[in-house]
This record gives structure tokens, C-alpha cells and sequence, in this order.
């Protein structure tokens, strides 16, 4: 593709070169470069790409798209940008042919809920015929086929490029999560979504953002690119958010009023959950097979989509009711105990108590509930969770879970404080498998055990490296080896 055709709509401030060459491929990672390609020189919190541009230009780059000069021959075709991370979005879109202006794009945004929500809306439109593409923090899918997913939402590069490959097969809806830094890091510049959905807004992430202000403001972005909002008219900033955008809302909720899409005679078993859906023209009664008044939400948020698209309530219905269970996800363990275990990917002091609140309805003695916090992620959090675990458990296992450059001792010692608030027993296992095995090891009839934090993780993220670590194989060994 000419680079001049690359360039289209897309602001920069100068050009040093020729802008009508061809090119073959684009990049942001020096190591990939081929030769008669493209180098974004993205400036990270690491590493600046800046610095690999005699790298990539030596590996066959003619063309450098920088913020700042940087030395190489002169045959080489510099575009000078503000701003390189909004260039690499734009142009990896005009590059792949701007695949996203071909799909119909469902964007899901907030604190909890958004995996669940890409699951459930992805069940419903199958149900109903149609081809989709799945972007999220579990997998990537497009129909039934796995895609490793890296990160939430993937760079703009590879975003672009997986939206290019979902088009060539023919995906009709994609369906993707869209996360507070991608929203902040421009990845998804130039994709125009035709519904964004807003979950919920809890603490998280102010190691990046700062603040709750700046929390907001960034999942606001995606509401200003989307065609039709669906928002949480029960979640403060839900409501804030919606003040703050045009165009087309549908709210959804439990309790607020003057909601399109609601719920009503909800019923909440260790099975799931029963309730009776209220659309704007008419009602289904759901049995969903995910407990909890979390599943409500992320339900109402998927049918509120799926009315969008104008699909049957039967459809809906069918759809909704066919998902049993989201990995990670207030997901119970097949086992032959006389307790239950149950993984989730809790890490915000929300998603902690939603599940714990969940989990204490149907507990028939005990809830044991193991959970650390994150290295290297907001700290203030910490002494939160470790009261929010308290208020709701009976007995708390304080351990690791990925502490990244932190010592997992001085992340411990910050969740503690906010654990004694409440008086409620707790032990210290820095190690994970060994916390584990010791509540599986106390463990009572009619127990229910939390494994709260990892979710869908199969890794641990520790200071020099990165093991294999999936809670679903502890156990079942843990459990093996009881039997033994």
C-alpha cells in the first residue's frame, strides 16, 4: 500500500521524504521489522521506541513515524507526529482497509462484568445465526476458533490487524472488551462503535489513571465514539456518564426507575439465578445458570444489545440460558468433596464483594475465602479488599497473586490493616499453592472456598519470571493427593 494512501485523514506535523513508496508491512516492535516496511516509534513506560529506530531502519524500515528526530540516512521517510500512539491507530486502520467501518461493533466497558457480558452477548447472536468475533481478556474467538489473547484490549496495530482477519471470514458482529487503558493508550481510535455498553465504575487502575475522575473520564471515551449507549442507570458514574454524552441511551438496572430494560422477581440459588427480563415492548423469564444479582446485570446489559439488533426474545432467552459458566468467573469446581470451590477473578474490592456476597447466600456453613492484590498495581485498594473480605467471610487466607517487581510480604502487610477492621480470623501463606492447600485442608461440610484474584489466569507473574500456575490443576492435585 502507497504511504501517502496509509496517511489518509491522519494528522502530522511534518514529513521528511517521499510518502509515495509502497509498503509491505507495519510495526511497533523493532524485532519484527522486514524489509520495505513501517516503524512506529512508540515512547512506553519501559522503553522508548525512539530508541530502536537505527535497529528497525538496519532490519529493512523506510519509513519512521516519530514524536522526536532521531538519527538514520537520509533515504529514510520520517513522519514527524504529535502524538505516535493516535497515528499508529489511524494508520494501522487505514492500512488493514479500515475493517472495523465493515462489522457491526459492540464495545464493553466498566470495572466487573465486561467478560461475562462479551460471553453472553456472543451466545445470544449464535443463537440467533449470526457469525462472531469475540476481543477480550480470556481468548480472542472468532465463531468457535481460539485466538490467544495477550492482553484486554490488543494494541491498535494488532487490533486492526485481528478486526481485518474477522472481516475475510466472515464475522457479521464483533464483540469486544474494551479496557480504561486501551481507551487511554488510543487503541481503538478509528473504530466507531455501533453500541457501547458501560458496566460499573469501582476502584481500580488509579495506579494509571491517578484518580476516580480520570477513571471515568477515560471509559467516557468510548460512549463518544458509540452510536448507541447502553449505560447502568444504578452505577453512579454510570448516570455521571450519561450527562456527559449525545446520542442514543438505553438504561438498564434493578432498582433505579425509568430504565428500558430491568429486572423484577429475581430469585438467587447456588445454581443461578431466575428472573424475569422487562424490555421495552415485552418480557421473558430468564433461568440463568450463573449465580449471583452480578449475572442480573450482566444479562440485562447482553438482552439490552440484543434489542438493539432486534433480536426475538426467545432467542435471547435460549441464548442467555445456553452459557454455563464463564472461565473464571464465579466458576465452581467439579469435585467430590462435601465443601464447595469456587474460582473467581475478583481483584477490585467490588468484584471481591459481589462474589462474596454471592457466596455467602448460598453458604451452608463457612465461607473460606483465599485472595491477595497485585504487585505493581494500585496500592490504595489494598486495605479495602482485606476489609471487604472480612466483612464477609468467616475465615480469610491472605497469600500471593502476581506481585510482579513487589515483595509479596510488603503487599500483604497492606491488605492486613483493613482485614483486622473486622475482627474476622485470618492466617498469612505467602505461597499460593500452599494457602491453597491449607484451605482445602480445614475445609468443612458445606464450606464454600473462594479462590479469589487469578480467575481465567493460568500463570503467576513474579518478580524474574513468570510460572505456570492454574488454580483448577492445584486443586485437582491438592485433592489427588488427599485420596492417595
Amino acid at each position: 500500500m502507497l504511504l501517502c494512501e496509509i496517511l489518509e485523514d491522519v494528522p502530522y506535523m511534518d514529513i521528511k521524504g517521499n510518502i509515495e513508496i509502497d509498503i509491505d508491512e507495519i510495526y511497533y516492535d523493532s524485532r519484527q521489522v522486514t524489509p520495505n516496511s513501517l516503524f512506529f516509534c512508540i515512547e512506553g513506560f519501559q522503553f522508548d521506541g525512539h530508541d530502536f529506530a537505527a535497529e528497525a531502519v538496519n532490519r529493512g524500515a523506510t519509513v519512521l513515524v516519530v514524536e522526536k528526530d532521531v538519527p538514520v540516512s537520509d533515504d529514510v521517510t520520517k513522519i514527524f507526529v504529535e502524538d505516535t500512539r493516535l497515528a499508529m491507530a489511524l494508520m494501522s486502520a487505514n492500512f488493514f482497509g479500515k475493517p472495523a467501518d465493515a462489522l457491526y461493533m459492540i464495545g464493553v466497558t466498566g470495572t466487573n462484568g465486561k467478560t461475562s457480558i462479551t460471553y453472553l452477548v456472543k451466545s445470544i447472536l449464535e443463537r440467533s445465526g449470526l457469525k462472531v468475533g469475540l476481543i477480550g481478556t480470556i481468548t480472542n474467538m472468532i465463531g468457535n476458533r481460539v485466538i490467544v489473547s495477550e492482553r484486554t484490549t490488543p494494541e491498535s496495530l494488532d487490533l486492526q490487524r485481528l478486526l481485518a482477519h474477522m472481516k475475510a471470514e466472515g464475522v457479521d458482529v464483533v464483540v469486544m472488551e474494551v479496557s480504561s487503558h486501551s481507551l487511554s493508550l488510543k487503541r481503538v481510535a478509528g473504530c466507531i462503535f455501533d453500541i457501547g455498553i458501560f458496566t460499573n465504575l469501582s476502584q481500580d487502575h488509579l495506579d494509571f489513571h491517578g484518580t476516580m475522575e480520570n477513571y471515568m473520564a477515560a471509559k467516557t471515551e468510548l460512549f463518544k465514539h458509540s452510536h448507541i449507549s447502553v449505560i447502568n442507570m444504578d452505577d453512579e458514574y454510570g448516570r455521571t456518564i450519561a450527562k456527559n454524552i449525545d446520542g442514543e441511551i438505553i438504561y438498564y438496572g434493578i432498582s433505579s426507575g425509568n430504565c428500558q430494560i430491568y429486572a423484577r422477581d429475581i430469585d438467587i440459588t447456588h445454581r443461578g439465578v431466575s428472573f424475569t427480563m422487562f424490555l421495552p415492548d415485552d418480557k421473558l423469564r430468564v433461568d440463568l445458570n450463573i449465580p449471583g444479582i452480578f449475572s442480573v446485570y450482566n444479562a440485562l446489559a447482553a438482552g439490552a444489545a440484543a434489542y438493539i439488533l432486534n433480536i426475538k426474545k426467545d432467542l435471547i432467552k435460549t441464548g442467555l440460558e445456553e452459557v454455563h459458566g464463564i472461565p473464571g468467573r464465579c466458576e465452581l469446581l467439579s469435585t467430590d468433596t462435601d465443601y464447595s470451590i469456587i474460582i473467581d477473578y475478583a481483584h477490585t474490592p467490588d468484584g471481591l464483594e459481589n462474589i462474596l456476597k454471592t457466596a455467602r447466600s448460598i453458604t451452608e456453613n463457612r465461607l473460606i475465602t483465599l485472595f491477595g492484590c497485585g504487585g505493581d498495581r494500585d496500592k490504595d485498594k489494598r486495605p479495602i479488599m482485606g476489609e471487604v473480605a472480612g466483612k464477609y467471610s468467616d475465615i480469610c487466607i491472605i497469600t500471593s497473586d502476581n506481585p510482579r517487581s513487589e515483595d509479596p510480604i510488603s503487599i500483604i502487610e497492606d491488605i492486613v490493616p483493613g482485614i483486622k477492621k473486622t475482627k474476622c480470623p485470618y492466617v498469612i501463606i505467602e505461597d499460593r499453592r500452599k494457602a491453597i492447600e491449607y484451605a482445602l485442608k480445614i475445609a468443612q461440610k458445606g464450606d464454600v472456598v473462594i479462590l479469589a484474584g487469578k480467575g481465567h489466569e493460568n500463570y503467576q507473574i513474579l518478580k524474574d519470571k513468570t510460572i505456570h500456575f492454574d488454580e483448577r490443576e492445584v486443586v485437582a492435585e491438592l485433592l489427588q493427593k488427599e485420596r492417595i
